[in-house]
């Protein structure tokens, strides 16, 4: 793929962000003329905003004008950007057409692309699958929504590296072209209800991973979501399966107590289920959802299993940051969704101590009821949707409110008993109090360091 004639072009980024920067560099390097917009002053964004302009990209802050929507030749938007936005609407009854980042990106590669989506679980599978395809001896990068942006990797790919790309659903919103050659879709449960006026919408969002694959392509489904096996009904493309409860045709599966992978009809072992370093039933869905992709993208067993044996995690997804005074503290800053809390609470044993909030995105905590009464020993909430997540689910355990980061930890460790998890799962965005989900689970770190051992004095004796 050559990729679009840029040159000398107008081009306007709305969001300057990660994302929007990387596509306002990415767009210079080819020839256009850029202007980066963004409603937020130039203070308030953390980019390297002098460098743009050094580049020759004309910057607009502070506030979007209507000539850089309606005088332009393309419009590339970043994925925290609102596609409904009324001079977007306005561009596109002028015919000027409106891509996201990752159609940007996709268009200036040759490079093929592996697209993973889902409501939990991105991240990790995404990660997982990148380390098996390099242990297999592929060249590949992940990038995308899991950090660092699509347009900053891809013009410097060779045409044989895989791009494993970990995709929102604001990112698909926008794609006119985009085919992965393998698309996963992990899980689907309701989530951005703040943006999205039904679940439904967002799990059409999610869905459009497929909207442009053909027959020559793979489109890895979750056999045990039927969410999943609704919404990818449409899509042209192969169809390998995953499951943690039944064999499948080509895909992965667990038979007895080892995952097996199946490629045109021969199967193959992976590992045992217990080699798996991860804790819970979801991770084990990532690890054969992970094994699928990679199967169709031609790794063997040995660097799946390598892989699965040495695994232990990402950052701020069920990662234990310390043990004090037999208590476990888990940074679980990425469950920005009730369904991750779940995921999160069905994962442990001990009892819990479960700290949740921040910004509400329109979901309903009483799903999460018989979970709470059966794992959680007691709730701390914090944040904006603080009364809202003790109104729902106050009558399930004893509960309490928390001023801040800080505050949470120091009331959830005088609560916290020898075995017992004390567990930041919050199940909202990070805005209110935060920058982002990683910036939040910094100052559950930072807030644990100080938390003090009793010792002896507090376990009676003296």
């Amino acid at each position: 793929m050559g990729g679009p004639d840029l040159q000398g072009k107008k081009v306007t980024v709305v969001g300057l962000a990660r994302s929007g920067f990387a596509a306002c560099a990415l767009l210079a390097e080819r020839g256009a003329r850029v202007v980066g917009t963004d409603r937020s002053p130039a203070g308030a964004l953390r980019v390297d905003l002098a460098g743009l302009a050094r580049r020759g990209v004309r910057l607009e802050t502070g506030g979007h004008s209507e000539r850089s929507f309606l005088e332009t030749d393309l419009i590339v938007i970043s994925p925290g950007v609102d596609s409904r936005l009324p001079l977007l609407t306005r561009a596109r009854s002028r015919g000027i057409p409106v891509w996201g980042e990752v159609e940007l990106a996709y268009r200036v590669t040759a490079a093929p692309f592996i697209g993973i989506t889902g409501t939990k679980g991105k991240g990790t599978t995404a990660t997982l699958l990148g380390e098996i395809l390099r242990q297999g001896g592929k060249s590949a990068v992940v990038a995308g929504n899991i950090g660092r942006p699509l347009c900053e990797v891809v013009p410097t790919l060779p045409r044989e590296s895989w791009i494993v790309a970990e995709l929102s659903s604001f990112q698909l919103e926008e794609i006119v072209s985009f085919r992965p050659r393998i698309a996963v879709l992990l899980n689907l449960a309701p989530d951005h209800l703040d943006r999205y006026a039904a679940a439904a919408d967002y799990y059409a969002a999610k869905s459009r991973i497929f909207a442009y694959q053909t027959a020559e392509d793979i489109a890895v489904l979750n056999a045990d979501d039927p969410l999943v096996l609704q919404y990818a009904q449409g899509a042209r493309a192969r169809v390998h399966l995953f499951s943690r409860t039944r064999t499948v045709g080509d895909g992965a599966f667990v038979r007895g107590a080892r995952l097996v992978v199946r490629r045109d009809g021969r199967t193959e072992p992976i590992c045992e289920t217990s080699a798996i370093r991860m804790p819970g039933a979801h991770n084990l869905e990532n690890s054969l959802a992970a094994c699928a992709a990679a199967g169709a993208a031609g790794a063997g067993p040995e660097p799946m299993a390598r892989v699965l044996n040495a695994f232990e995690g990402r950052p701020h997804c069920m990662e234990v940051v310390a043990q004090v005074d037999g208590v476990r503290f888990i940074n679980d800053s990425k469950a920005t969704n009730v369904f991750a809390v779940g995921r999160a609470l069905e994962a442990l044993e001990d009892p819990v101590i479960l700290i949740a909030g921040g910004r509400d995105k329109r979901e309903d905590f009483r799903p999460l009821a018989p979970l709470v009464r059966r794992r959680v020993k007691a709730l701390i909430a914090m944040g904006e949707a603080r009364e809202k997540i003790l109104t729902e689910l106050s009558g399930e355990c004893p509960a309490e409110e928390a001023a801040g980061m800080a505050d949470a930890v120091l009331r959830a460790s005088r609560r916290a008993a020898p075995g017992d998890v004390v567990l930041l799962s919050p199940g909202c965005t990070s805005f209110d109090m935060f920058q982002n989900a990683e910036e939040r689970g910094e100052a559950f770190r930072e807030a644990v360091r100080k938390v003090e051992p009793r010792g002896e004095a507090g376990e009676g004796g003296g």
